[in-house]
This record gives C-alpha cells, structure tokens and sequence, in this order.
C-alpha cells in the first residue's frame, strides 16, 4: 500500500477499499467494523466434514452459508461470488471451518441434510467493479424510496436499502406497524429504478441492529454486535430487578425495552427465592417496623418505624428476618432494633468523596517568596 492510497471504509459491509492514484481498488476485510462479527478460535482446527462450509457477510447484519462444491481454494476474508434467487450476489467471506457448524447449531439448522446455496467463484475485478456500482445507489434510492412511500400515503418507514451484487435486484428493508398494502409501491419502484423488488419487513430492534451504536454503557449496541435473536421483554423483568419503571431510562434507542434488562433478571429471580416473604409489619418488642427497601443480591433488607419515613433505616439480613417471622407466628415480638443497630442504625454503604476535598487544596495561599540572592554576591559581602 502506497503513501498516496486513498482509503475509505465501508462500515456497511466490514471491509475498507484502498484506490491507488491509477484508479485501481484493492477492497479488505475489516472485522472492527463488522456487525455480528465472530471470532475464529478454531480458525486452525480442519475437519474434512466443515472444509467446504463458508460465512459470507453483505450488508449490516445480513450474512449466510454457502457451500464450496467447485474444490477452489477459499479462504476467509476473500471476496467471492455465490448463488443467488436470481442472477448472481457478492459477498464476504468471514468464517470457515468447524466455527461454521456451531452457527448453524445455534440457529437449528442440520448442515448434513440442508440445501445450501454454491460458492461460484472467487471475484473477479470486473465483479467488484459492478458491486460497487450497485452499492453506491444503495443511498440515493433509500431516499427515492421514502419519498415514493409518502406520497402514496403508506404508514410505513424505509429503514435501508441492499443491492444484490449484480445490481439487478434490491432488498427494501421497512418497518410498520399495521398490515401494509405494498402492491402499488412495487409497481411504482420497478418503473423509478428498473430492478426486481423484494420488500422485507424488520422490527425496530433488528432497525437498531442495521444502524448499530453505543449504548448508553459505552459499548456497540448488543444487536448490532451478536444479537441476532430477540426475545419479548417485559416489565416484569425490570420489577424483580427492583429498577425504576421510567420509560426514558429502560427504553432502548430502538424506542423499546433495552434488552440488557433480560441479562441479569434470572439472577435476581433466583436470589429473590431466597429471601423471605415480608406481606406484614415486623412485631418487635418496641413497635411495628416496616419493610422499606430489599438489597436483594445482598441479602438485606431495611425496616424503619415510620413507614413515611427514610431517615432512620436499620438493616437486617435475610436470616434474621426469617427469625422474626417466626416469633411472630408462634405470639412472640422480635427484639428491639434500635437496641441492637445503634452503630450502624442509617449508614450508607458507599460514601462519595465530591467535596471532601477543596479544588483550591494546591493553590499557592502564602506570602510571595523572595527571589533568591546570588550566592557569588552574598560570599564576596562576607568576606569584605
């Protein structure tokens, strides 16, 4: 690669593209900027059952196997030319081998009696030449598209367009919430860009998975780096996690349910099984003590005498409060939590340190020093 090489990356389809000053283009894979990407840890493990599996990767999160039949040698991050419905499609190449296997495992799909689609050929310049002609319509065609859309009066939104590799055929990919009547539209967008139309509808998670993100953690969005199943979330899961039911902070940047919510929730549902059912005050030899919060992970929980009242908090662990509920069961009142938890009666458990200490701490507060004598000055005085 020369100094002079201009190199602009294709987020869309992991690979960046180096144009030499001639005009010439040399296309690369690059995982960092895959979505769904998969890391090869067996990338040196050969099996002859595997060896003519591929993953071919095209736009966003769309990817599919193909099968190797010709016995050309292929191998990842090459750029190949492989069956299609109709004519001809360019893609990928970003997994081989056993690695191959367990994606169709995970997705149900025997690999021994499934009819995959043939790996032609590896491109050619002439290819890649007419796939990155298709491509650089993709954006002006998704704007056509919506305006298309509106002016039919369609409820329904054009989230992305792909053209397939031989640019004969494009993916029109829309989100809607009622049945839409498309049939006119397809007329419309054959006529305006003269391909073959396939529309699919995607749901506003796998929306967020084509445009991808951070999240409000810091991190790529789940569905854009490895998600690619989404399972319903409910509120449930957020209750028993003890998170305040706040649209804006459990809403994702799909508008739903962050699906991070569904993470942590059977730890929390397993650890609530373990600590005790308070439906009642606690009996206590000095009055009726409330249940006001439970740290479930913890095994805590914190009773005050007020019920309206959080100032004055005292903690018990699971145990003890199992003890209690069985004094009370039997007649008999708990003993005294202020008694027992003066000490440690309302502390918090974390402590910020946001002001403890002045920002003015290392700030020159004294008198000016004075500058210092010339030390050949001061030794000639002396000896005059």
């Amino acid at each position: 690669m020369g100094t002079k090489d201009k190199i602009t990356y294709d987020c869309l389809r992991g690979c960046k593209i180096i144009t030499t000053p001639e005009g010439e283009r040399d296309i690369q894979y690059d995982y960092r900027s895959c979505k769904l990407s998969v890391f090869n840890w067996l990338s040196q493990v050969y099996q002859d059952e595997y060896n003519s599996l591929f993953e071919v990767r095209f736009k966003n999160t769309h990817k599919c196997v193909y099968k190797n039949s010709t016995g050309q040698r292929i191998k990842a991050k090459d750029i190949v030319v492989v069956e299609a419905q109709n004519g001809y499609d360019v893609g990928i190449v970003t997994l081989s081998g056993p690695n191959v296997a367990m994606q169709l495992k995970r997705d149900r799909i025997d690999y021994r009696n499934y009819e995959f689609r043939q790996i032609y050929r590896k491109a050619r310049p002439a290819d890649i030449e007419r796939w990155q002609e298709a491509i650089a319509r993709e954006h002006s065609v998704m704007i056509r598209a919506r305006e298309i859309a509106a002016s039919l009066n369609l409820n329904m939104k054009i989230g992305d367009v792909e053209f397939q590799g031989d640019g004969t055929k494009a993916i029109f990919y829309y989100i809607a919430d009622e049945r839409v009547d498309f049939r006119q539209l397809i007329k419309v967008f054959a006529e305006e860009f003269r391909i073959r139309i396939e529309m699919r509808q995607i749901g506003a998670r796998q929306e967020a998975g084509l445009i991808g993100g951070i999240g409000v953690c810091g991190q790529e969005l789940c569905c854009a780096r490895y998600m690619n199943d989404f399972q319903s979330i409910t509120t449930q899961a957020a209750r028993c996690q003890e998170l305040s039911l706040n649209p804006q902070k459990l809403a994702g940047q799909c508008g739903k349910l962050k699906c991070c919510i569904n993470y942590e929730a059977p730890a929390y549902m397993d650890a609530q099984q373990r600590m005790p059912r308070v439906t009642e005050p606690l009996q206590l030899e000095d009055g009726e003590a409330f249940l006001m919060k439970t740290d479930i992970l913890g095994r805590k929980m914190w009773f005050s005498y007020d019920k309206s009242n959080f100032s004055n908090l005292y903690s018990l662990s699971s145990r003890e409060v199992r003890e209690i509920i069985h004094l009370n069961r039997e007649g008999k009142k708990g003993r005294s939590l202020m008694a027992e938890q003066q000490v440690n009666a309302a502390e918090p458990e974390f402590k910020s340190a946001v002001g403890e200490e002045s920002i003015t701490r290392f700030d020159k507060t004294g008198k000016r020093s004075r500058p210092h004598r010339n030390h050949r000055h001061s030794g000639k005085e002396k000896r005059d």
